[in-house]
């Protein structure tokens, strides 16, 4: 089927083309930019002020199934991650049972060829004893438990068992003991909120140890929810070293800061915690100098019940897979500080190297003016475990082609 896209803001991130112009598809694939023949039976779409850019990639999300199915089950992950244009998604394997042996991962591939495994670092993601990494190596798109590993004997040990394996390895760096029970980043606002800190050193201090582990060693890392300056500092200074690793944060490290919880939201406690506005300015910096490599949603549903209790005896997490897009769009696009490719980089061709992984072909068409109300009705997901639930948020994927 032949679809002409009329005047279309054309993204191409690998190319670095950004222009308004027509596109001609086929089943999806673009066969022509600017077409010099268009076939009769094309329909012709006019897309004036519509982006056609390529599907975004998730880097890790959590998924409610199995195990947690009134959270999130898998076709409602799916659905969510393609109203948001996120064509592939990568899932952490805290799941029941957990994504630790390779039986789990094809029962799940088998159903959703959208949604890929992180194959647990741990047997149950405990952190005490290592996973078959033979076993699980042929089916998940690579290693990580999701949470942290504070033992680095155990962190080294994991790097010289999996660096003959060759598949990406996503570590996150945070100090359980440092961070206490704090639930926001130590600063003014946690004491004018009155609410328990979590200091910097809770993630700078495990993230220098694994670094001085990666650089020794040397197997390449991925570094998950990078939430500090100092972080991303310590990021800059080890890749200026040569020190094989990429890294992350996510979309709400990117938007928010401590300034958003006053409202005592329980879906803006997170984990690691919002940081304080001069974190914020430094990853935003970071991530468009590439510093830090990626943006990831780091998807995280709850049910009504488990958020709606009192700041700091909500789980942490927020969901995000249909917000992310619109709302970097507005706040760093639209605001003029990162142009469309920045952005769009930071979804797509940066996520794809973190993985290994070529650049899906698949294709999304965005309306970056359409406005929306985030609410029940609206949502895919089964969760509404945001901050934005029931306002209205503008920008909106109209269609996905998945190749």
């Amino acid at each position: 089927m032949f679809v002409l896209l009329q005047q279309v803001r054309l993204l191409d991130p690998v190319a670095n083309v950004d222009r308004v112009t027509d596109v001609l598809l086929k089943n999806g694939i673009v066969r022509a930019v600017s077409p010099s023949e268009v076939p009769e039976v094309a329909e012709r779409r006019f897309c004036s002020g519509c982006i056609l850019a390529p599907g975004l990639i998730d880097l890790y999300s959590h998924s409610g199934e199995p195990g947690f199915e009134e959270r999130e089950t898998l076709e409602s992950l799916q659905q969510a991650a393609i109203a948001g244009g996120f064509t592939r998604l990568n899932i952490l394997p805290d799941t029941n049972p957990t994504i630790d042996h390779s039986a789990i991962v094809s029962q799940i591939r088998a159903k959703f060829s959208r949604i890929n495994c992180w194959g647990a670092l741990t047997i149950g993601t405990e952190g005490q004893q290592m996973t078959e990494f033979a076993e699980l190596a042929a089916d998940v798109v690579g290693f990580s438990d999701g949470k942290a590993i504070s033992n680095l004997s155990l962190a080294r040990r994991l790097l010289e068992y999996l660096q003959p394996i060759g598949k990406p390895i996503s570590l996150w760096a945070c100090d359980p003991g440092l961070a206490g029970k704090g639930v926001i980043r130590e600063g003014a606002n946690s004491m004018r909120f009155g609410l328990p800190g979590v200091p910097i050193m809770a993630e700078s201090a495990p993230l220098s140890a694994l670094l001085e582990c990666i650089e020794e060693i040397g197997t390449p890392v991925h570094l998950m929810r990078i939430s500090t300056a100092r972080g991303a500092e310590l990021i800059r200074s080890a890749k200026s070293r040569g020190v094989p690793i990429t890294a992350s944060t996510t979309w709400l490290h990117l938007l928010l800061d401590t300034d958003s919880i006053r409202s005592y939201n329980p879906s803006l406690r997170l984990d690691p915690p919002l940081g304080n506005k001069s974190d914020r300015e430094a990853l935003i910096q970071a991530v468009q100098d590439g510093v830090i490599d990626a943006i990831a949603v780091d998807h995280t549903p709850y049910t009504y019940e488990e958020k709606t209790v009192a700041f700091g005896e909500a789980p942490p997490g927020a969901i995000g897979l249909e917000l992310a897009l619109p709302l970097l769009w507005s706040n760093l696009v639209e605001s003029g500080r990162w142009s469309a490719l920045e952005l769009w980089r930071s979804l797509t061709v940066r996520p794809a190297q973190c993985l290994s992984l070529d650049q899906p072909k698949d294709l999304i068409l965005f309306d970056p003016n359409e406005k929306w109300t985030v609410d029940r009705v609206n949502l895919r997901s089964l969760s509404t475990n945001t901050a934005w639930l029931n306002q209205s948020i503008t920008g909106r994927v109209l269609q996905t082609w998945c190749s």
